[in-house]
């Protein structure tokens, strides 16, 4: 569907293309460095933020054509958010417009942390294994991911799975000298051995996560690799004793165990960016011995509800859980919600941003069964203005990419369809009666599979979302061919209604008729609420499903 843009932005990114043999940042300088250098590789023609640097940057990928992404996943002691959901939706339109608009495979591991405090905390309240309590959580987690047509990452991975390597990667930290053991059998990593080089996203959220002094700990600054167990808490055995992982040493662990000394990109909420992500890049440097481990890293910004400093969450008991939210709205609507706002800056939610977001769709949605509607017929309209819907749509393709490629600017790609949207409704002017005249069918079918097309490329699907809450009963009919069915008997019905008296002497309707012109406008009242509907259009009607409102149970 996107052959075309895909040709313009391969020739774009093959001219843009550094041909020399794709080095890892690792390869440029073996020294640790807290300045971030441009990486070798493969310039995709895109741009975009990288905390690391504070900028925009051009997005180099080291391979050409591919991105590797790493994301940290929930922490499974409770139910996910509409906090979590925003930050898992964002990077998920952004790796569909990677692959779906520009052509980059994007290769996605992310981590379930399945033994932490919290889960700990959690088992011994309710009397059950930390086992339990992870994988009840985690298993929900994927299908609210899936609820909110969030793309599975191509792998996930257990931190209880890969203690193993979690040891093995300590130890080589140690080795290199940046870790040291207690003799309480904690490991912490050595802040002081990489010195002015810890600190990359130092600003980026206030300086109020770190740990409390600890009298085995050589500096305050210094964190946790590996825990001495205590009673009660599940431990595996290694050469300090038993204990358990950090949590900041399990995402280098295991984004390393995939995508080995390099990454393109390592993706979270702004909240991780210090000191967890900051953490995660002083144990990759160190143990790989490299200055550049991570090339860019992606921020999302929190989700606040409205009125509230505070972001969403678990801790703060001021969070929305995301079966909650899909009972009052759709996927589609959550995920114009989050195009309507960039990925990487702070949003309100409340009833009146979603609002914006349904009626966004709505309009478009609208548009479609018009233009449709349109093309098979049964909308008659003045003469369009053909040429001119030509070029706007042209316009509207070079403006999508263009947004897209600069930061993936969502909300200027948006604001572009709905101008196409409003130019094509301009011109959708319809008449009473019949008229001979040039219709201009193509070019409304252009706009429609462009629309779709492009909405597509973000998760919405607007052929799909209409049915997905329609009832199929037991023989195999649908809703759709029912109220097709009733649209055209109403039109008959209506038809006759509205036919005019013949003779000088009667002017106007036939008196009899006018409580059947009366009952069509009542049933067109009486199904809106229901989710039908019906537009009369002069002497014929169109029809549309919407997405009905769930009725609530009673308490």
């Amino acid at each position: 569907m996107w052959t075309r843009t895909k040709v313009l932005v391969g020739a774009l990114r093959a001219a843009q293309s550094v041909r020399s043999r794709p080095k890892s940042s690792c390869d440029v300088d073996r020294a640790p460095r807290k300045t971030w250098v441009t990486p070798n590789g493969f310039n995709t023609g895109l741009k975009a933020f990288n905390s690391l640097s504070k900028q925009k940057e051009p997005f180099i990928v080291a391979r050409e054509g591919v991105a590797t992404w790493y994301s940290c996943g929930p922490t499974v002691y409770d139910h996910a958010h509409l906090g979590h959901a925003c930050s898992y939706v964002r990077f998920d339109i952004l790796q569909r417009i990677l692959s779906r608009l520009f052509g980059i495979t994007v290769i996605h591991a992310m981590v379930i942390t399945d033994i932490d405090d919290k889960i700990i905390r959690r088992s011994l309240e309710e009397n059950v294994s930390t086992t339990t309590i992870a994988t009840m959580y985690e298993e929900e987690f994927k299908r609210d991911m899936l609820s909110l047509k969030v793309i599975p990452p191509a792998v996930y991975l257990r931190v209880t799975e890969n203690v193993h390597h979690i040891v093995a990667f300590i130890e080589g930290i140690i080795n290199n000298g940046h870790a040291y053991a207690t003799e309480e059998g904690d490991v912490y990593f050595d802040i002081q051995s990489i010195g002015h080089r810890y600190g990359k996203f130092v600003g980026a959220v206030e300086d109020s996560h770190l740990e409390p002094v600890k009298s085995n700990k050589r500096s305050w600054r210094d964190f946790a690799l590996w825990k001495q167990s205590k009673p009660q808490e599940p431990y595996w055995d290694s050469p300090w004793g038993r204990g358990r992982p950090g949590w900041h040493i399990e995402c280098s662990t295991i984004a390393s165990s995939v995508f080995g000394r390099q990454l393109d990109v390592h993706s979270g909420g702004i909240d991780l960016a210090f000191p967890h992500h900051e953490n995660e890049v002083a144990q990759s440097e160190a143990y790989h011995q490299c200055g550049q481990w991570a090339n860019y890293f992606l921020h999302s910004g929190h989700l606040h509800l409205k009125g509230s400093a505070e972001k969403m969450s678990k801790s703060l008991k001021n969070f929305i859980s995301i079966k909650d939210f899909l009972l009052s709205y759709s996927a589609n609507e959550f995920r114009m919600f989050c195009l309507l706002t960039r990925y990487r800056s702070a949003v309100d939610y409340s009833d009146n941003s979603m609002l914006e977001a349904r009626t966004s769709l709505r309009t478009i949605s609208t548009f479609t069964h018009d233009a449709t509607a349109y093309m098979k017929g049964q909308l008659q309209c003045l003469p369009v203005q053909e040429v001119f819907l030509w070029e706007r749509l042209a316009e509207t393709k070079a403006a999508v990419v263009k947004a897209l490629a600069d930061d993936f600017d969502t909300p200027r790609a948006i604001g572009a369809v709905m101008l196409l949207v409003y130019h094509g409704n301009c011109q959708l002017q319809p008449v009473t009666k019949s008229e001979v005249g040039t219709r201009s069918p193509a070019v409304f079918g252009a706009m429609v599979s462009y629309i779709r097309d492009v909405l597509d490329v973000f998760g919405i699907d607007l052929q799909h979302s209409k049915v997905q809450n329609v009832a199929v009963d037991s023989s195999g009919g649908s809703l759709e061919a029912v109220v097709e069915q009733l649209t055209h008997f109403r039109s008959e019905v209506r038809a006759f209604a509205l036919t005019h008296q013949e003779g000088p002497n009667k002017p106007g309707l036939y008196p009899e008729r006018v409580p059947l012109l009366k009952a069509c406008d009542n049933l067109r009242k009486e199904l809106a609420p229901l989710g039908v509907l019906i537009k009369d259009r002069g002497a014929s009607s169109t029809w549309e499903l919407t997405q009905r409102k769930p009725s609530q149970s009673p308490g």
